[in-house]
């Protein structure tokens, strides 16, 4: 195994282990995270919270390098415009994670328990998917 697979490997069991112990793969935990008028649950504040300074530091770090500390090299977004289409992908992201109470990491993890729920989550998550990839590469052939 390469030393990047075996990294991914370790990263996502981390990532995973870390969906699980914050309570972001129990749909019912965000659900209730997000009833801000109800029986609000803010205990994934401060996740997130943690996860955004984080994340803060790592991409001021990788910004400054040419490679990964693995040595590929870094492949950072470069795009800062806010545009129609990222509005409209947020907006359809934050209502399917207010109905359902997953996002895609987290209902990755909650397949592994053969929640009802996941799978059908991950199976609509996937055929949007592909209805992405079809509508946009019939786009670009117009």
């Amino acid at each position: 195994m390469r030393k990047q697979s075996v990294s991914a490997l370790l990263v996502g069991l981390l990532f995973g282990f870390g969906l699980i112990l914050s309570g972001l793969s129990n749909p019912a935990k965000v659900l209730s995270f997000l009833d801000l008028f109800g029986g609000w649950d803010p205990s994934l504040a401060l996740v997130m919270g943690g996860a955004i300074a984080v994340g803060l530091v790592a991409f001021k770090i990788a910004g400054g390098r040419p490679t990964s500390l693995l040595g590929e090299p870094m492949r950072l977004p470069k795009n800062e415009e806010i545009d129609k289409r990222l509005v409209l992908g947020s907006l359809t992201f934050g209502v399917g994670w207010g109905l359902a109470g997953f996002c895609p990491g987290p209902a990755l993890v909650a397949l592994g328990t053969g929640s009802m729920q996941a799978i059908v989550f991950v199976a609509a998550m996937v055929a949007g998917m592909a209805a992405f990839e079809i509508i946009e590469q019939a786009r670009q052939k117009a």
